[in-house]
């Protein structure tokens, strides 16, 4: 899981070495006029805003472990493969949730505007898609539950 890790690293790795930084800057004395400190303070103040958020969001998130019920259906995890009619080009996509997307290796939310369109629908299925890039027709070709 992206942000399990991510909270892992801020941590364990990034969060000791900004300490230490500071520590040092400080110990060179007038604290007002040093840029490393100002910047090492800041610094710290982001990765524990970010530490903080993370650990509500992980708080929040339930693993969803097996996807779909095997019924044809596109639901939250599932691979679907689509074409878009006016061009022919074919995609595959993965629904994940909002905090896993990643356009390039074909993971898009079940928030965005194609993963709202394809949710609940099937094999054959044509989704018409408002995108900011203007409105596109897909036409759902395979919905699977593994890649």
């Amino acid at each position: 899981m992206r942000l399990r890790e991510e909270y892992d690293r801020l941590w364990t790795v990034e969060r000791p070495r900004v300490t230490r930084e500071v520590a040092e800057a400080a110990a060179l004395g007038d604290r007002s006029e040093n840029a490393e400190y100002i910047y090492g303070k800041r610094r710290l103040r982001e990765i524990d805003s970010r530490l903080e958020f993370l650990n509500r969001r992980l708080e929040q998130l339930v693993v969803v472990d097996s996807p779909g019920h095997g019924d044809g259906r596109v639901v939250f995890g599932a691979w679907v493969r689509v074409t878009e009619q006016q061009s022919g080009e074919e995609m595959l996509y993965r629904i994940v949730g909002p905090d896993e997307f990643d356009v390039e290796s074909g993971h898009i939310s079940m928030d965005s505007p194609v993963g709202r369109a394809l949710l609940g629908r099937s094999s054959g299925d044509e989704v018409t898609v408002s995108r900011p890039k203007g409105v596109a027709v897909f036409e759902i070709l395979e919905v699977r539950y593994r890649r």
